[in-house]
């Protein structure tokens, strides 16, 4: 048996199989020697040899009457055949009969033996004295015989070991289905945990195990492996983004640069062009010029752009107060964004530990994005506070929300779902918060639009700016 279920089974089988068979021996030979100790077996044999006893002194009795008899002395009643009608019946039987002589009892509990003999004229009875009496004698030697029959009929032997092992085994049997069960309950979150384990080899990084409210060791074994897995999946989503992001960055770097290298003879030459223009096509040329300028000036922004995107900047971890940077980062924003209203909402956290310009630069990606999600007359919601031991900041708009596809692809680069977006905006937010051993991820949003949840570590320290536990109102 491989499975730990039937190896449960079998050495419950193997430790209790032997045991019960020496129980059940044992106590079938102590029942053995109990029974011999009765008196049954004595009280067979002596009924027997009573008996014996009984019909040879009988036999004798009768000799010695009918001895006595013939000797003369004993004398005997007559019964004349002429008084045939006045006979007792007893004596009329034996005439009847035509044998020469019988013996019966008589008296009380037979202890009188007589002795009947024919005559040539009638019978002549004679009487002597037993000392125990014929009836008496053979109603107690059937009672004995009965106790004897009795006690074989009811064989108690046989009852009790066939109660004694029905009993056993019924325990017994009651004991391994008890085991079958509770192995079975053993087994199952083992074998759910096997299975899962297998799918996460598969690489399903979504398979979960169901812990049932389990607080015994295989539920902390479970709580493990579904902790572990979760650390799997946002390891290799890190990975897999890591990855993207090395590839998009080598891609930026030689895009930027060949076209960094065509654009800016491009903007001076069609500068110079418009400066020189003269004749009756100056003007022409002049605005023809500026077109060209202001989108060479767009293709250098998104050059600058990509170059971001491909610079590793030095990262410095400190103390940064969140609070202190989302105050800073809505009223710096809520300028450039007067008809969104912006609500900051601070409760009272830690230091978190992590860069100061990438947060800022997280954070400024957020707002903007929210708002102009949420557009003119919209609602902005910034707040501060901590999960699990972490510092969190989480930005929610009232705008539209996202579809299934924007959630799908929103961290990946060069994906933009806005008009003017290079989609590299949440990219690198993604990268910085990473930079900083902390997690972004989309979350609800609690004003009908899309929430964003930035997740840092925690420095130790309380911030300024969160013990005020304040809710503040960023208006237009």
């Amino acid at each position: 048996m491989k499975s730990l279920r039937g190896r449960l089974i079998a050495v419950y089988v193997a430790a209790t199989v032997f045991p019960l068979a020496l129980t059940v021996w044992t106590s079938i030979a102590l029942l053995d020697l109990s029974l011999n100790l009765r008196p049954m077996r004595e009280l067979d044999s002596l009924s027997k040899s009573f008996e014996r006893v009984g019909r040879e002194y009988y036999q004798r009795a009768r000799e010695a009457l009918r001895d006595e008899a013939k000797a003369g002395r004993v004398a005997p009643r007559l019964y004349a055949e002429a008084d045939a009608e006045s006979w007792p019946q007893e004596v009329q039987d034996f005439w009847d009969s035509e044998a020469k002589e019988r013996f019966e009892t008589a008296g009380r509990d037979g202890k009188l033996l007589e002795y009947f003999e024919r005559g040539p004229k009638g019978v002549r009875v004679y009487t002597g004295d037993l000392a125990i009496g014929r009836e008496e004698f053979t109603r107690e030697f059937a009672e004995a015989r009965d106790v004897i029959a009795s006690a074989k009929g009811r064989d108690l032997r046989r009852g009790f070991v066939y109660t004694f092992v029905a009993v056993a085994s019924a325990v017994w049997i009651a004991g391994l289905v008890g085991l079958i069960y509770f192995a079975g309950r053993l087994t199952a979150p083992v074998r759910a945990l096997t299975d899962a384990l297998r799918a996460v080899g598969r690489g399903d990084m979504a398979a979960r195990v169901d812990r049932a409210a389990r607080e015994d060791e295989i539920g902390g074994a479970i709580e493990a492996f579904n902790s572990m897995a979760d650390q799997l999946r946002d390891s290799r989503e890190k990975l897999i983004h890591v990855t993207r992001l090395e590839s998009w960055q080598a891609l930026a770097r030689k895009t930027a640069h060949e076209i960094k290298n065509s654009l800016t003879p491009i903007r001076l030459t069609m500068e110079e062009i418009g400066a020189c223009a003269a004749g009756p096509d100056a003007d022409f040329l002049r605005q023809a010029a500026q077109i060209v300028v202001d989108e060479v000036g767009s293709l250098e922004k998104r050059v600058r752009a990509f170059s971001e995107f491909a610079a590793e900047p030095p990262v410095t971890l400190a103390a940064v107060d969140v609070g202190a940077v989302v105050e800073e980062r809505a009223a710096f924003l809520g300028s450039g964004h007067p008809d969104v209203t912006i609500r900051v909402e601070l409760a009272e956290t830690p230091m978190a530990r992590a860069d100061l310009d990438l947060i800022r630069g997280v954070i400024t990606n957020l707002v903007k994005n929210g708002a102009e999600a949420a557009g003119a007359g919209g609602t902005l919601l910034l707040k501060t506070g901590t999960q699990g031991g972490r510092v969190t900041v989480e930005v929610h708009d009232s705008g539209p929300g996202l579809s299934e596809m924007a959630r799908s692809t929103l961290f990946e680069p060069s994906i933009s779902f806005k008009k003017g977006g290079m989609g590299l905006g949440l990219s690198i937010a993604r990268k910085s918060v990473a930079a900083c051993g902390g997690e972004i991820a989309l979350i609800q949003g609690e004003l009908g639009g899309a929430g964003f949840r930035v997740t840092l570590a925690a420095d130790g320290t309380t911030s300024g700016a969160g013990a005020r536990q304040t809710t503040q109102l960023v208006t237009k």
